[in-house]
């Protein structure tokens, strides 16, 4: 089928970034916030994005206008009832996903295709809370949205063909570069990643090195663009932590469990980036490890 309308639930960091890629690829764009402050908050995240991109030349002034306009900002639920998709992104919680998609599929139309942006919760528990599994489906995007190519497509045992294939088209459609993949909790990146960064964070916990030498490693030693440590902090540690009790409810294995200083970190506020200090402290130029 063919996407027109596409409506995004939460407009917070990615919820945003999804926003601003489907009207700049010419979607017209609905996104519901539960508040007036985050809806504001949600509309200047995108403005700014949108400026920033025609700043570094990377987007012409008149295409920021037009995706601008066709964007659509709203409280009411009932306003994604005409879209033709709509991609959920808001808390990384079972209960509220369940409780947003049984809401859609009472209010919009039987083609209007579900897409969770999850990084971690298996879809189908999701798409169980609605009358059409069929039109439920994964579309897990990355942070920055903007500028991270891949999207995961997801598709369940109940997924549809028509379904699978027009998540990947909207995908393509939007300049990204889809990945197929199961309904198994965290899919393909976060499978790999995050035992990686939990090791990492083992490792500064049992001071095989210092921060920055665990950083300076794994970016020197395998390329990499930026060390785990340094990572975490930009995912944002709390929500690491999350996804890795997720991943470890689901596999009971040893290597998704968040470890004791990652809960220490997240019990003390120090939640990354977002929160001007984590491993490292946000503050100075450039930023400094803390001590642990």
């Amino acid at each position: 089928m063919e996407i027109r309308k596409v409506g995004v639930l939460g407009c917070g960091l990615m919820g945003s970034g999804i926003v601003e890629v489907a009207a700049i690829a010419g979607f017209e764009v609905v996104v519901r916030e539960v508040d007036e402050a985050l809806l504001d908050a949600g509309r200047a995240r995108v403005r700014a994005s949108l400026d920033r991109a025609v700043a570094k030349g990377k987007l012409a002034a008149a295409d920021r206008d037009a995706a601008t306009a066709r964007i659509g900002f709203t409280m009411d639920l009932a306003a994604l009832a005409d879209r033709d998709l709509v991609i959920e992104a808001v808390v990384e919680d079972l209960d509220t996903k369940r409780e947003l998609f049984k809401a859609l599929d009472g209010l919009c139309a039987r083609h209007t295709l579900l897409a969770t942006n999850t990084s971690s919760l298996t879809v189908v528990e999701i798409a169980a809370a609605t009358q059409r599994p069929d039109r439920v489906l994964g579309l897990h995007f990355f942070n920055p949205v903007p500028v991270m190519k891949l999207v995961e497509v997801v598709r369940t045992l109940a997924t549809s063909e028509e379904t699978f294939a027009t998540g990947m088209a909207f995908a393509r459609a939007l300049g990204k570069e889809p990945v197929a993949t199961k309904d198994t909790s965290g899919f393909v990146v976060n499978l790999l990643l995050v035992p990686y960064l939990l090791d990492a964070i083992r490792a500064a916990e049992r001071g095989v090195a210092s921060i920055p030498d665990i950083d300076r490693g794994m970016v020197l030693g395998c390329d990499h663009p930026m060390g785990p440590l340094t990572l975490c902090d930009f995912v944002g540690n709390d929500t690491l932590c999350r996804i890795a009790e997720i991943l470890y409810a689901e596999y009971r294995e040893s290597r998704y469990a968040p470890p004791p200083l990652l809960k220490r970190l997240v019990a003390m506020g120090r939640l990354g980036r977002k929160a001007g200090r984590g491993f490292y402290d946000y503050s100075a130029d450039p930023p400094v490890a803390l001590s642990l």
